[in-house]
């Protein structure tokens, strides 16, 4: 969703009013800047002196016919402000610049989405908007547990639903990044466990990710359970993949039910389009999508780093080893 803004020239100053005679600025002796637009005279000379001597005297005070902006001329008399484009001559060309910054934003920083359906209750409730980050990715950064990102299908998480054709002003708006794309399947959870984690649930306990119990109360619909519904696990989540839950548990068909696919429930990372920041829309629903908490305590990405820190560890020794053997074999 794209707020947009008013934009145009200033209204020029209103021009003054001519009165009757011959002066039409002001009375004989007059040296305003706002006369040495409106007569002729000798260079130099203020705008309704009496002419030279010789001169015409008729034509001290003869107006010009409105070619000219009114303003102070340049040296001599000559030149002046050249005159302002019409607002309605520059209007496509400020609406053109507008869609190609819109572009710009949708496709390296932010992204707004409609929330279609009630898998992600309370955070998230259908119809809300929300502004997704799409820069970060772009540096390397990958989804952290207790993000909320937004991601393409897989591949069969949405295949028994049905998407309308879009019209054609839909079709210019998602363009633009004002609306979502009908033709791009998307979805929106929480991020739960990431690559080299082990994560598992079941009836009636919590979710558990590397050992450690999540408190899930802050996040979940209320009077959800972690997983009643769809116990899992334990499930190793292969690196460069993440697991991804609903907070409404029992109204989201989340990774728990795509287990027979490919990647077994798992999101590959090159499928996630973004981290969904803020909640935009409706401004009564205006809020922050941070981490929870429960995220962050002691011991649980140590876990994973834990399980792969051995099989590191014993690679970097080996290598030595291998390449000692192979020079000694050389010199032998």
């Amino acid at each position: 969703m794209a707020v947009g803004a008013r934009s145009g020239h200033d209204e020029p100053e209103e021009r003054p009013q001519r009165s009757g005679g011959p002066f039409p600025f002001g009375s004989p002796g007059s040296t305003g800047a706002a006369g040495s637009a409106g007569a002729e005279g000798q260079p130099g000379q203020p705008v309704g002196d009496p002419p030279a001597a010789g001169g015409d005297a008729g034509r001290g005070g003869t107006p010009h016919d409105g070619d000219r902006d009114d303003g102070a001329d340049g040296p001599g008399g000559a030149g002046g402000r050249k005159k302002q484009r019409s607002f309605w001559k520059e209007l496509p060309l400020l609406i053109g610049i507008a869609l190609v910054l819109a572009l710009l934003i949708k496709t390296f920083l932010v992204q707004a989405f409609s929330i279609p359906s009630d898998s992600m209750m309370n955070t998230l409730q259908r119809g809300d908007r929300v502004l997704v980050d799409k820069l970060t990715p772009w540096f390397g950064s990958e989804p952290e547990r207790g993000e909320v990102v937004v991601f393409n299908d897989p591949g069969g998480w949405l295949e028994s639903q049905s998407v309308p054709e879009p019209n054609a002003l839909q079709t210019v708006l998602s363009a633009i990044g004002l609306m979502p794309s009908a033709k791009e399947q998307d979805l929106i959870k929480r991020v739960i466990a990431v690559g080299g984690d082990t994560v598992s649930c079941k009836r009636g306990g919590k979710v558990v990710v590397n050992g450690k119990p999540l408190d899930e109360t802050s996040y979940i619909y209320p009077g959800s359970t972690p997983c009643d519904d769809q116990p899992f696990g334990p499930i190793k989540v292969p690196e460069g993949r993440i697991w991804v839950m609903g907070d409404n548990r029992q109204n989201s068909l989340d990774s728990r039910y795509h287990q027979e696919l490919p990647g077994k429930g798992t999101v590959a990372v090159d499928k996630v389009v973004g981290r969904a920041i803020v909640v935009a829309w409706p401004v009564t629903r205006w809020a922050t999508l941070p981490v929870p908490s429960t995220f962050d305590q002691p011991g649980l990405a140590a876990a994973a780093a834990a399980a792969t820190g051995p099989g590191a560890l014993g690679l970097a020794g080996a290598v030595p080893i291998v390449l000692w053997r192979r020079k000694r074999r050389r010199t032998s």
